[in-house]
């Protein structure tokens, strides 16, 4: 059986965090939120269509640069012979591999 001065202590405690809870829900009235938080940068979509030409090509600095502009991505990820890759995915980068000859042979998102 539960005695009275039990009874006061558990309704005093349920008070106190009913009282609690209202608090850090608003000030003066006023509910209290965070503002949002924008992100740092924008993501940038990569389209690897607009570069597929460059397949058979040669591999070179300057045909990575002009992959990255052609795709709108912002990272490329070189891709040599028999080499293995992690398999995250990023929209904003494009792959590249090439063959032993240094010759492009396929561009890809991801």
């Amino acid at each position: 059986m539960i005695s009275a001065s039990t009874f006061s202590n558990r309704a005093g405690l349920l008070a106190l965090a009913s009282f609690l809870v209202a608090a850090c829900g608003s000030a003066g009235g006023k509910v209290v939120s965070t503002p949002p938080v924008a992100d740092a940068e924008p993501v940038q979509l990569c389209d690897a269509a607009p570069a597929q030409y460059h397949i058979g090509q040669n591999v070179t600095e300057a045909m990575g640069a002009a992959i990255l502009r052609e795709t709108g991505a912002r990272t490329l990820r070189w891709g040599p012979p028999r080499s293995a890759w992690t398999m995250d995915y990023r929209q904003d980068r494009v792959n590249v591999r090439y063959d032993d000859e240094m010759k492009i042979i396929d561009v890809t998102c991801g």
